[in-house]
């Protein structure tokens, strides 16, 4: 029998089926999803008019339908375990059991990576599902760490899934657990096209399809816009994800556009550079458009304008212009003939020398209180060539002139713009208007600033010039190449800007909130290696250590199978930190990790009483709990590898500059610093790009993997929400 196509999955809006979408959404299953206030219960429909009813009913169909390998197992046993799991599933979200039923699975996940076989299967899914829904009560819990097996499954299935299960989570998790789809709370949005919209008081729609003016599902249609003259950085990701968010909610679509409008700072460089950046973020959009793919609409469109004396040329020098607006004065050009405004016009297309003293201007209202209205400039002279076109035009159009017109023409019926864009809404619907445009909806969010960073790309652009960063993909900029190059994972970024919304307040972030998202992510899955500073390690000479030296094959990360395993060599002299060495005393017992005790019997010193060396026993008999010193050693062979770990600092001394002062005056004069190690040998295996903890050294990402002996394993460090400036 022929499988009959997905129609629709309804269900009431108190009680959104998340394992189901969550399985639907892993899967690449495209599941159309309708909330209806007279459901009971999840129903899936089909094509061909038949029903599917029951939570667990249509997930095991899932199940059944998926492409992936086991995922209702891989005999009739897995598949009966995984069928009790489902039926235990309802237990996590009775709350008088919650405890009991997180202390069971504790316990059953002890030994184990997933909750059937050793596959991933729909059982994973619905008890992920089932904590995720009970929100707050389940992320104090991790945050506690009191159930270290169960919260170390549910991380690596949040890490190995993020995209899929973090949409799930922001749409449909609110704090208080299960509910209605989230959405940005009303009250922190304005409406800024200052309707009220009937539809969003009426009541009859979900939570989710009110945060944006007169949306139709189904119909959004939202455009990312960045200028290519820089890399994409942490602040356009805030942007970049909010419409792409959007779009999801409203099963709408995206459009890339690039806002190519200036030739003088972009390139192509850039725009390969922020393709490559919005994919890395998961940005799935619908087309790449260009404004210069609207130049010759742009300048017929101009030219109507002045001869409707909407627009006129103007000569006036810029400081003086910019004067004038800032005082209501008139241009002295603003009452030119429309005759003369063309031949001026004419002179501006051909970059004459008279037409490069000109701009084009719209005639608005120099009396109008907000300064935006004044006459602003609509084209510019500009004789460098446009890195697509060439040197075809003289003039280019300016952002605020070109952006409403093919925001408009391009069909976008919402435009995302951050606050500091405020004053210019105005501006951007008068200019509309005065085309004769469909009027496109704003919708504000808040500009997305950091401590102690910059996000200008003219001050990232000095850093660069000047050789003060590698590069904009630098691990000390907040560029999105830059902080995935310092170890960020996306999804930590994803999960950052979605907790905060489309809020309007501004408010200036911590980085260390960040990162510690970013530690929760890699810590249940990250492998575990070992490395000694090399300045000053010694030596310590267990005298009943192995006169042959042996190795041991352990994991690489102890609570999580899918690390992988390394060799550990055990010989007789191994290497220490000095600072380790500094706090051992004679006849005291240490713990050697991955070995077992050792007892100190001897320290040796220079004339200058700097340790030298170290001499013990090893009393593996001992029990760990009963040591102070756990600590970290390498065994001595030539099979080494040497290391060069790499901590960065802010490029800036401040948290914040205030208006009108120089980045200059506070810029920080040491931001990098390199430390010489020795790693364990398993680190020959390292590619670039890999996450590794380094055992009581903290989180690095592998940036120059190894390649020959001379060359050291570049690590950068991954701060982890709790680190101070590493130069001070």
């Amino acid at each position: 029998m022929k499988e009959a196509g997905l129609k629709l999955l309804s269900f009431p809006p108190d009680s959104p089926p998340l394992s189901i979408i969550s399985a639907a959404k892993i899967a690449g299953i495209d599941l159309p999803i309708q909330t209806s206030s007279s459901a009971s219960s999840p129903t899936l429909s089909f094509s061909n008019g038949l029903k599917l009813h029951g939570n667990y009913v249509i997930l095991r169909y899932i199940g059944r339908l998926a492409p992936i390998p086991n995922f209702y197992g891989d005999n009739a046993f897995h598949a009966a375990q995984i069928d009790e799991w489902l039926e235990y599933t309802p237990t996590i979200s009775c709350g008088s059991e919650f405890d009991n039923a997180c202390g069971y699975m504790e316990v059953y996940l002890e030994k184990r990576t997933f909750f059937v076989s050793h596959y991933f299967s729909i059982a994973d899914i619905a008890i992920w599902s089932g904590l995720a829904g009970t929100g707050q009560r389940w992320e104090s819990i991790r945050k506690s760490n009191k159930y270290p097996n169960l919260v170390r499954w549910y991380n690596s299935i949040s890490a190995e899934y993020s995209n899929p299960l973090m949409e799930v989570i922001a749409l449909y998790v609110g704090k208080k657990g299960l509910g209605k789809p989230v959405a940005a709370k009303s009250k922190e949005v304005k409406n800024v096209t200052g309707d009220s919209s009937d539809k969003a008081k009426a009541g009859s729609r979900s939570s989710s399809e009110i945060d944006l003016p007169d949306a139709e599902m189904g119909k959004v249609r939202l455009r990312f816009a960045p200028e290519p003259s820089g890399f994409l950085h942490i602040g356009h990701a805030k942007a970049a994800l909010l419409n792409q968010y959007f779009a999801q909610r409203y099963h709408g679509e995206v459009i890339l556009r690039f806002d190519d409008t200036n030739p003088t700072k972009e390139s192509n460089e850039f725009v390969e550079n922020l393709i490559k950046d919005v994919e890395t973020l998961g940005i799935k959009y619908q087309k790449i458009t260009y404004t210069s793919d609207y130049f010759s609409k742009l300048m017929a469109l101009a030219e109507k304008l002045i001869k409707e004396g909407k627009a006129y040329v103007d000569d006036t020098p810029r400081e003086q212009m910019q004067k004038e607006r800032m005082d209501g004065i008139e241009s002295k050009c603003r009452s030119n003939s429309i005759e003369e405004n063309l031949k001026l016009w004419k002179e501006m297309i051909a970059g004459s020398e008279r037409g490069l003293q000109c701009c084009l201007r719209g005639k608005l209202d120099m009396q109008d209180p907000n300064k935006s209205l004044r006459d602003p400039v609509y084209y510019r002279c500009n004789p460098v060539p446009h890195h697509r076109i060439g040197s075809k035009y003289k003039i280019y159009p300016t952002y605020d002139f070109a952006c409403p017109f093919v925001d408009a023409e391009e069909g976008i019926t919402h435009a995302l713009r951050s606050s500091e864009y405020h004053d210019r809404n105005a501006q951007y619907h008068r200019i509309q208007e005065d085309m004769g445009m469909r009027k496109v909806h704003i919708y504000e969010f808040s500009r997305l600033n950091m401590v102690y960073t910059l996000l200008s790309k003219r001050k990232l652009l000095w850093f660069v010039q000047n050789g003060k960063v590698d590069g904009w993909d630098d691990p000390r900029f907040p560029t999105v190449q830059g902080i995935v190059r310092r170890g960020l994972k996306i999804e930590a970024l994803i999960q950052f800007i979605l907790e905060q919304g489309a809020s309007k307040n501004l408010n200036l972030m911590e980085w260390d909130k960040l990162w510690t998202l970013n530690k929760k992510i890699i810590d249940p899955v990250c492998p575990r290696h070992t490395a000694v500073i090399e300045e000053r390690c010694l030596l310590l000479t267990l005298t009943n250590g192995p006169d042959k030296p042996f190795v041991r094959i352990i994991p690489r990360h102890k609570k999580y199978d899918g690390a992988g395993e390394k060799a550990t060599t055990y010989t007789k002299r191994i290497w220490l930190d000095y600072a380790d060495a500094e706090c051992i005393s004679v006849d005291e017992e240490v713990t050697l990790m991955d070995w077992g005790n050792a007892i100190l019997k001897e320290i040796i010193k220079d004339q200058d009483g700097n340790i030298t060396q170290l001499v013990g026993v090893l009393h593996l008999e001992g029990s760990v709990k009963t040591t102070k010193l756990k600590l970290t050693w390498l065994a001595e062979t030539n099979e080494l590898v040497n290391l060069s770990l790499v901590e960065f600092d802010y490029l800036i001394t401040k948290k914040k500059l205030e208006e009108g002062e120089d980045f200059l005056d506070a810029l920080n004069p040491c931001t990098k610093k390199e430390i010489a190690a020795i790693g364990d040998s398993n680190m020959h295996n390292l590619k670039q790009g890999e996450i590794l903890q380094l055992e009581r050294k903290g989180y690095y990402r592998c940036d120059v993997p190894f390649t020959r002996s001379s060359k050291p394993v570049v690590l950068f460090a991954i701060p982890d929400g709790r680190q101070q400036s590493v130069m001070k």
